[in-house]
């Protein structure tokens, strides 16, 4: 069995290597010029997508840094906790900074020999050689053919990321803050380091600093790390694949960053399609079209009740933004008080949805 890649992301070099680790041939096709990986960027990997990824994928503990909290606050009742997520027996969370895990991956796949990178792309003829062909590459001429239709919201706002260099702390709780400007995260990634995304309602912000600094209640800060920033939309695909090509991603799915959920739903989606191809090889069916077509159907409704429900949170208090009122807010705390439906929530955010 042979299957295509096009991209080279994150989300290609992790189903890549998936893949490969069951003796499954990749040959992953990339432009030449591959834009080096933003710095400040970080994604958060769930308890349970952590263990599938050390287990199935490549274990990854020496470049995670693991989070047992997790802190909701908002500006209308600044300094009372919203919700509370709290396991000091285990992690809630993993952090892991873009460009290490990307390295991570990278190093072992050019080892492999069941993997080849091919930089050179001049047509797309060669794509029915192939068992699959996994589409993560948004100019690839394949998406525009098969993949533009859409689900597409724009929020109006750019997410500002940087690092925080700060005196050494206990690091290990995760700060959501939902101010006026938009959602800000604190997002530990060492005893020294803090990982900042500022979603910034409506316009660039030059004052990003200064902000983060008024928000900052606990980090001593040494020092604020080039800020980048980029536009924040959310969008569904409306069909996962086309005959033997399929989607993936965040060509397949994107959601806005408040959550720390984007990267997730990828690697639940890779399990999925890994246990599909799995099962059908046991079973000696073809792997064929048939797996986009099972992929689509187990996961579609899932990733769009999702995608839906991290959209609900942000309109949510967007809403309350725009009225200053501590109402909402005042709601949440007294649901976060009841445990099972923190224990409910938790679950959620751990596993996507339960249905």
């Amino acid at each position: 069995m042979r299957v295509c890649i096009l991209g080279a992301g994150l989300s290609s070099l992790t189903l890549a290597k998936a893949l490969v680790n069951q003796n499954i041939y990749v040959d992953l096709y990339a432009q030449k010029k591959i834009n080096s990986l933003n710095k400040s960027r970080t994604i958060g990997i769930s308890k349970n997508n952590i263990e599938f990824f050390n287990d199935a994928i490549i274990n990854v503990d020496k470049i995670a840094w693991k989070l047992k909290k997790i802190e909701i606050f908002s500006d209308n009742l600044r300094k009372e906790k919203l919700i509370n997520f709290e396991d000091n027996k285990n992690e809630l969370f993993s952090i892991i900074k873009n460009e290490n895990l990307f390295d991570v991956l990278e190093k072992s796949l050019s080892k492999d020999k069941y993997f080849k990178k091919i930089n050179s792309l001049k047509n797309y003829n060669f794509l029915d050689n192939y068992n699959l062909v996994i589409n993560t590459d948004f100019t690839s001429p394949i998406t525009k053919k098969y993949f533009s239709i859409k689900i597409l919201k724009k929020y109006n706002s750019f997410a500002y990321t940087t690092i925080l260099k700060h005196e050494k702390i206990d690091n290990d709780t995760a700060v959501q803050i939902f101010t006026k400007f938009g959602p800000l995260a604190f997002l530990p990634i060492s005893e020294k380091e803090t990982s900042v995304v500022y979603s910034f309602y409506n316009k660039k912000n030059e004052n990003i600093n200064n902000l983060i600094e008024k928000y900052n209640q606990k980090y001593k800060i040494l020092k604020i790390e080039k800020i980048n920033s980029f536009e924040l939309k959310s969008l569904s695909l409306r069909s996962y694949y086309h005959d033997h090509i399929l989607a993936f991603g965040d060509l397949l799915h994107k959601i806005h960053p408040l959550a720390g959920q984007g990267f997730n739903m990828t690697i639940r989606d890779a399990k999925v399609l890994l246990e599909i191809i799995i099962s059908k090889r046991n079973l000696g069916l073809n792997i064929d079209s048939s797996v986009n077509y099972d992929f689509e159907s187990k996961l579609k409704h899932k990733n769009f009740i999702f995608s839906n429900g991290i959209d609900l949170v942000y309109e949510f208090f967007n809403f309350e933004r725009k009225t200053n009122s501590s109402i909402l807010s005042k709601s949440v705390q007294l649901l976060n008080k009841n445990h099972k439906i923190n224990k409910f929530f938790t679950k959620i955010a751990d596993r996507g949805t339960l249905v």
